[in-house]
């Protein structure tokens, strides 16, 4: 039995599995570019299937309706929202369609594939991907999984990268000429010489900064407040200003590094935001009680599939897979 959608549909939802996927590179990205392009009916379907796969509600209702598929949701979203889409395809409702444009661009549903800002950058890491650069002849990068670094201007005797999102690993060696200044979310954090991390995710309107220092000295700089690190040591930044600084284990702080992630005590609804940094796809967790409960363990970053089989034992947790890689966990 068919899906219930037309072809332009199919196709449209293809291009949404493939960039949940995490495997869609920037000429995939380009030729959806082009494919959307072709015409407003093309358009205006891709902004449906965001959306759909977008929607925590549609999450819900497969999860308790058991027989349910994302097909029948997508067309059964499609349905209710025909004579919108009519109006917007009639009407020459452009500014609708750039606004839905938007939408998928600057903020992907469920963070399953990279901003706009994010692909444009200098270097970008897909999901579960990690990748060594250097930088200014002698300045070592090292960037986590989805990872977005840009390099900015120059200023005066310091370079400049701006982490757009993710988790990077900066080594300013003795030798170096100039300093570094790293840009995160309104905050900079600039060292002469030494070795620190800088995390900057991101969920909704919320914004979150680390700096965590291991080798020398950052300083770190967000509105008019001001902190200075020294080796073992982190801070964070967001919309209430700078944290007290805390000291950190070195070992556990830099595991990523290692192709390793560890939980300690952790909230199993923060382990899951972790896990779905490394894993292509989404896992979205629909029981508040079990996100609720704590995970500990060390996993390799390339085995995270392995994961679910652990929560689904040590939990007792129910597991729905569905195309794409999204897993309903309840």
């Amino acid at each position: 039995m068919g899906s219930g959608l037309n072809a332009i549909e199919d196709e449209a939802i293809a291009w949404v599995q493939k960039l949940a996927s995490g495997e869609a590179t920037r000429e995939d990205v380009d030729a959806l570019a082009r494919w959307r392009a072709q015409s407003p009916a093309r358009e205006a379907a891709f902004i449906e299937a965001s959306r759909a796969w977008s929607s925590a509600g549609a999450a819900a209702r497969m999860l308790q309706g058991g027989g349910h598929d994302i097909f029948a949701e997508l067309d059964a979203l499609r349905r209710q929202r025909k004579k919108v889409s009519r109006r917007v395809m009639l009407g020459g409702g452009v500014a609708a369609i750039a606004a839905a444009t938007a939408y998928g661009a600057v903020s992907p549903p469920l963070g399953l594939w990279p901003s706009l800002a994010e692909l444009k950058a200098d270097y970008h890491t897909s999901t579960g991907e990690q990748s060594s650069v250097t930088f200014a002849d002698d300045i070592a990068i090292n960037l986590n999984t989805q990872t977005s670094l840009a390099i900015r201007s120059a200023a005066g005797a310091m370079d400049r990268v701006e982490l757009i999102l993710g988790e990077a690993s900066f080594l300013v060696p003795a030798r170096a000429k100039r300093s570094l200044g790293v840009f995160a979310a309104g905050g900079e954090t600039v060292a002469d010489v030494g070795k620190f991390d800088v995390r900057y995710t991101r969920g909704g309107e919320r914004a979150s900064v680390s700096v965590t220092c291991f080798e020398g000295a950052a300083r770190i700089q967000h509105g008019a407040e001001v902190a200075a690190l020294k080796a073992g040591e982190r801070v964070h930044y967001g919309s209430r200003g700078l944290s007290p600084i805390v000291a950190i284990d070195p070992v556990v702080a830099s595991e990523w590094q290692r192709g390793i992630v560890e939980f300690r005590g952790t909230p199993l609804a923060e382990a899951v935001e972790e896990i779905n940094r490394y894993r292509p796809g989404r896992i979205i967790l629909m029981n508040q009680a079990l996100g609720q409960k704590q995970l500990s363990g060390r996993f390799r970053i390339d085995q995270m599939n392995m994961v679910l089989e652990q929560l689904e034992y040590a939990f007792n947790a129910k597991l729905q897979r569905f195309p794409g890689g999204i897993v309903v966990l309840s």
